[in-house]
């Protein structure tokens, strides 16, 4: 979920896709490295895609699974299908052997590791959505491991994590409707008061950021409204002020946080989505 799942990509993914806002959840520490194995280099613009398509579905995930009560973890549509328990542990199962593909971080094994599915879907739902958690803190830890996508090993290893990711919140979004709860991404944007700002305190933002090498954020003035425009081609965004620094989207579930010098000069942003902070310098 960064960090680690369609829209202006990656930070502002959700952004110009209305249909793709999420529920946020907490952010997540980073899973703990081997001490002896040096982080490589942070990821380029088309790794910060895929880590971001990654967030929407593991965020929706962790959310669906949240909402579903805990009584109803046995339920599944039909016998031949598999419950919303057997669901979760293999999730957790799926992401470890998948984002082991993508750096050299591993996995430590415990013995509850080894049980059987069947027994393992049928332990209690905050533990199964806990590890679930700790799982996607794996990958979050992998991708950001993985440096720049430079193989088509990588390319495939990540498609198989991401589709994965995507096929089961379908799954679980279908088990929802059924069960007559709303799926995370059908959820509307928490509600927003936009406040009035003037034009020359807008136009203190204006600028490029660069969120990632290959990635930048273009804030632009038209008329007394703020834009943002992803360098991934998509178009801009109005950007709605709450405050004399923090603004937001009404597309989605994302907000942006401007950074100032102590003496008023814009130095960079942070955007909140998916319960995760990425900043980005302001470059020019």
């Amino acid at each position: 979920m960064r960090r680690i799942s369609l829209t202006l990509l990656p930070a502002f993914v959700a952004l110009a896709i209305p249909g793709y806002a999420l529920a946020q959840t907490p952010a997540r520490p980073p899973a703990q490295a081997p001490a002896s194995l040096a982080p490589a280099a942070g990821p380029d613009g088309v790794m910060l895609v895929f880590e971001r398509f990654a967030d929407v579905y593991g965020s929706r995930l962790v959310a669906a699974f949240d909402s579903i009560p805990a009584g109803r973890y046995d339920y599944r549509p039909t016998p031949a299908q598999q419950s919303v328990g057997y669901i979760a542990q293999h999730l957790e199962d799926a992401n470890y052997a998948l984002c082991e593909r993508f750096s050299d971080l591993k996995h430590p094994r415990a013995a509850q590791d080894s049980l059987a599915d069947t027994v393992k879907a049928r332990w209690p739902k905050d533990t199964l959505v806990e590890r679930l958690r700790a799982s996607l803190r794996f990958c979050d830890s992998a991708l950001d491991r993985a440096g720049g996508l430079r193989s088509a090993a990588l390319a495939s290893s990540l498609l198989a994590f991401e589709t994965d990711l995507a096929e089961h919140y379908s799954q679980l979004a279908t088990y929802m409707r059924l069960l007559g709860l709303i799926p995370p991404s059908a959820l509307p944007p928490k509600p927003r008061t936009a406040i009035a700002l003037s034009r020359a305190a807008l136009a203190k933002y204006v600028g490029l950021y660069r969120l990632a090498p290959g990635f930048e954020l273009r804030v632009t003035l038209k008329g007394d409204s703020l834009f943002a425009q992803a360098s991934t081609g998509n178009g801009p965004v109005q950007l709605w002020p709450e405050s004399p620094r923090d603004f937001f989207v009404k597309e989605a579930d994302a907000q942006v946080t401007f950074k100032w010098r102590a003496r008023g000069a814009v130095t960079g942003l942070v955007l909140h989505q998916y319960g995760l902070d990425r900043a980005g310098a302001k470059v020019r």
